[in-house]
Parts: structure tokens; C-alpha cells; sequence
């Protein structure tokens, strides 16, 4: 049994530039919190033993930055893998036959109102 059924005779988008950003998220993801992480390693180094306070600081939003960019790249993500899913071929259900459909052959089941 053929769980997918694909629409005869519809024409398939071609790939566009979400193929590409799909290609390019990991490394986006990887370089970013790399670069994100930075400010957090310069202040260990720079900093004195006295500035704990600063370095705790910049701890703090370095992570709110690089939990801010993985959520980004994460909406980016879903975004470009939607329209690569609705580029794609159609799918039609099955069809099965309603037992209270009308036709234009029967008289319609509902009476009207006032006539």
C-alpha cells in the first residue's frame, strides 16, 4: 500500500535558495557560536582576579546571545525546510465515496425555508 499518492501531471518547482541555506546552517551555527563565545574567553584573559563581577557579566550574555543566534538558525531552518516541502511534488488523499453526498441527479435532502 502507497502511503503517498503524487498528483499526475504537476509541475516540480526547482530548487532555489533555500537549498542553499539549508547547505550553509551548520557551518552558520558552528562559526557563529565560535565568534559568540569570544567576548567570554577575551574577558577571562583580559580581566584581573578583582573583576569577577565583569566576567560573570559577560558570561551572562554571551549565553543569551548564543541561546538568541541557535534560535535564530533554528527558525531559519524550519522556514527554508517549509518551502523545500512545498516545492515539492503534490499529494492527493485517496478518494472514498460519502454515503450523504448529494448528486445533481437527486433532489436535495434539506428542506427550504418558506416555500
Amino acid at each position: 500500500m502507497n502511503l503517498f499518492n503524487r498528483l499526475p501531471g504537476f509541475p516540480r518547482t526547482p530548487a532555489g535558495k533555500e537549498r542553499v541555506v539549508l547547505r550553509q546552517l551548520p557551518k552558520v551555527f558552528l562559526l557563529g557560536t565560535l565568534l559568540l563565545a569570544v567576548p567570554s574567553l577575551l574577558a577571562r584573559l583580559i580581566a584581573s582576579p578583582d573583576d569577577a563581577l565583569a566576567v560573570m557579566t559577560t558570561d551572562i550574555y554571551v549565553i543569551g546571545l548564543i541561546i538568541l543566534h541557535w534560535t535564530i538558525v533554528f527558525t531559519v531552518g524550519i522556514a527554508a525546510f517549509i518551502i523545500m516541502m512545498m516545492k515539492g511534488p503534490a499529494y492527493v488523499a485517496d478518494a472514498y465515496p460519502l454515503q450523504e453526498a448529494e448528486t445533481l441527479e437527486a433532489p436535495p435532502k434539506w428542506k427550504s425555508l418558506g416555500r
